[in-house]
């Protein structure tokens, strides 16, 4: 997923989750010989049999590997592949996954990936309309549910990163929204950067090194076996579509009461004489402290979008972050209250803790140390990973190296499509930045070189990991330009936000080419359809940001993890740590020093790394309310549970059961907000 935090398991805000171990076995089971995969795919490749398909050598040269696979993979136009309803089928799934996406960000700092959830969607709705219809819809090809999975990934991954995060901070700072024309085309801009800036990166990454992008082989496995008509494959899909439907029921119920009176009425309506709605509150809180104000977040949440996020991320990530939300929460705060209270009336004292109407935030304090330990782990994390950042740079040399055979530059994007995209995108964005966020001309310039370069990291790290670190790439960008843009807030979030929005949208839209390379689609058609859902994203992301977010205070109500992170990284860059109290400064050196021993200790005794803390797990405790920690350690022991009784039906229904939760709770709660403010606008 990926994350505003930010990792690539799916997306953390930032971003995204880090590799689910399914998904990862799912990816060894596919790199496979060439005339294996066209086994699994029951679609002879270019009218040869499976077994007429010539092995390929271990050593072969790029030219011998892109001929190969145009030979004996590709499926040429024999299979349909881009239509209307593959293109619409994929931009509609994608415009609700986009919102969903969305609130989880603003929620829990977290976006998840779509295209296996959107690849078994279409799969049952198409069936079911061919059922209505009586047969007379034919079957979707599996090239045409890849070119629906293309659209849908591109309008739910590749166009919301940005609002939660940099668009999001700047409505915290100054209370108040950019004007819709400018999001919009901020929006497009950066989405649109990252699609034509992963055409050049496709052949080298996909074609020659064959890096695996295991969720992109795990969506083409998906597909595979939606077409082979397999019983798991069935059972998978049901059962996430059931999920759903129970997903959004709960979400359903659990809509606060007053924020739209006609649910209320239709809650309230008596049946066998007494009110029906189910009652089940956003909180159930813990008993306070005798001595002290209560604690937001402190209580156990009886939702299930938390809970099944816990599902995804894993056990370690998981009780990471619950220890070190015990140890805010029973530790820290109540240590740095009592020094509150002992220097009350001190000249010059800042506490560490605003209390207010008896109640106090323990994030607002914590955010700063949790935000340390995930920017320096993750920049850490970069740094240790050298070799594949050298190996980024190489892209064109190599490429030119295999750029073989007249019949591929038939199927393949021509660089020309690059031109033709990149120079009229750069420019739009550069005086964009210019005219709406005051940044010079040289410095918007420098956000789209940037844009490039960090593309180029962001592809390798998840082609090679499944990693997506959009977040430590905006962090990259702020860090620069707090050097070139000294004390302006404005530019510092926006020159990270274009590039980080480019970078993951890049590296979102490789994965599901790796996926296309798989089934031998036509990279043209696949480029289209990804392009297209740029649109359709676009088209349901802005409205839903004015809808689900008003106003500032509907914003801080979330207390959106994501936001505050890069709204602190702003801060503290811009305006000098002397506004951050001094405990907190205090806080950002240890996570410091916390989020760069984690991965280095890692990487020096990889034996022993399954047993450390997890670096995003503890900072993303400090950034989150404890009940996030709580439900997220829930839901990985009962996955981790699941998998000990009954391994065989773990495997088979914990990702679909998780992925169907959080879609069906997080759309309707989304839609639930949104409908909200606009019965408050028809009754003002």
């Amino acid at each position: 997923m990926s994350t505003g935090a930010n990792e690539r398991e799916g997306s953390l805000p930032d971003g995204t989750v880090d590799s689910v171990a399914s998904i990862s076995q799912a990816g060894d089971r596919l790199e496979m010989p060439v005339a294996a995969e066209q086994a699994a795919t029951h679609l002879p490749p270019n009218d040869h049999r499976p077994e007429e398909i010539p092995s390929l050598p271990d050593h072969a040269t790029p030219d011998e590997k892109e001929l190969h696979w145009y030979r004996y993979v590709y499926q040429g136009d024999r299979v349909r592949q881009l239509s209307l309803r593959a293109v619409l089928m994929g931009g509609i799934l994608g415009m609700f996954m986009c919102i969903s996406n969305l609130y989880t960000t603003l929620k829990l700092g977290w976006s998840f990936g779509v295209a296996i959830t959107c690849c078994v969607l279409s799969y049952v709705i198409w069936n079911a309309l061919r059922t209505l219809s009586g047969k007379r819809l034919s079957q979707m090809t599996i090239l045409e549910n890849n070119c629906m999975q293309s659209t849908a990934s591109a309008a739910g991954m590749s166009t919301g990163g940005t609002l939660a995060t940099a668009v999001g901070s700047l409505l915290l700072i100054y209370g108040h929204h950019l004007s819709w024309p400018t999001l919009v085309a901020f929006t497009f801009l950066s989405a649109s950067l990252g699609v034509f800036l992963a055409i050049p990166l496709k052949r080298q990454m996909i074609n020659i090194e064959r890096l695996p992008f295991p969720s992109g082989m795990a969506a083409a496995e998906t597909l595979r076996s939606l077409h082979s008509h397999g019983a798991e494959a069935i059972r998978k899909a049901y059962s996430l579509v059931t999920a759903l439907g129970c997903g959004a029921a709960l979400g359903f119920f659990r809509a606060a009461e007053g924020a739209i009176p006609l649910l209320d009425r239709i809650y309230q309506t008596p049946i066998l004489g007494t009110p029906w709605r189910l009652h089940i509150r956003e909180l159930i809180p813990f008993a306070g402290r005798s001595n002290g104000p209560s604690l937001v977040g402190f209580g156990f949440e009886p939702g299930t979008l938390m809970i099944a996020a816990g599902m995804f991320i894993g056990l370690r990530v998981s009780l990471s972050m619950l220890a070190g939300s015990i140890l805010l929460y029973c530790v820290a705060v109540p240590w740095l209250f009592a020094q509150d209270q002992a220097m009350a009336g001190v000249a010059d004292f800042v506490p560490s803790f605003t209390v207010r109407n008896g109640v106090i935030n323990p994030t607002r304090w914590a955010l700063w140390g949790g935000t340390s330990i995930m920017v320096f782990s993750s920049l850490a994390s970069v740094a240790l990973q050298w070799r594949t950042m050298a190996r980024a740079f190489n892209v064109f040399q190599r490429a030119e190296a295999g750029s073989g055979a007249a019949e591929l530059a038939r199927v393949e994007v021509p660089g020309s499509w690059v031109i033709a995209g990149v120079v009229p995108i750069g420019i739009a964005a550069v005086l964009l930045n210019y005219l709406a966020f005051n940044m010079s001309i040289l410095l918007g310039v420098i956000a789209v070189a940037m844009s490039f370069v960090l593309s180029l990291v962001a592809c390798r790290a998840t082609g090679e990991t499944d990693t997506t670190p959009t977040g430590a790439m905006g962090k990259v960008t702020q860090l620069m330009y707090a050097l070139l843009a000294k004390g302006d807030t404005t530019v510092n979030l926006m020159s990270a936000g274009t590039t980080a929005g480019a970078a993951g949208s890049a590296a979102d839209l490789l994965t599901d080419l790796k996926s296309g390379y798989l089934l031998g689609a036509n990279p043209r058609k696949q480029f289209l359809a990804q392009w297209a859902g740029v649109f359709f994203g676009v088209a349901a992301i802005v409205p839903a940001w004015y809808l689900m977010v008003p106003d500032q205070q509907t914003l801080e109500a979330f207390q959106p993890p994501a936001t505050n992170m890069w709204r602190a990284m702003a801060d503290a860059l811009t305006k000098g740590l002397h506004t951050v109290p001094l405990t907190a400064q205090y806080a950002i050196l240890i996570g410091a020093v916390v989020g760069i021993a984690l991965p280095v200790l890692s990487a020096l005794w990889p034996k022993a790394a399954a047993y450390l803390p997890s670096a995003m797990g503890l900072g993303l405790a400090w950034v989150v309310p404890f009940q996030n920690s709580l439900s997220f350690a829930i839901g990985a022991v009962i996955a981790w549970v699941w998998t000990l009784v009954h391994r065989r039906t773990a495997g088979t229904y914990i990702m679909p059961v998780a992925a169907g939760l959080i879609a069906g709770e997080s759309i309707v709660l989304a839609l639930i907000a949104i409908m909200a403010t606009v019965v408050k606008m028809f009754l003002q």
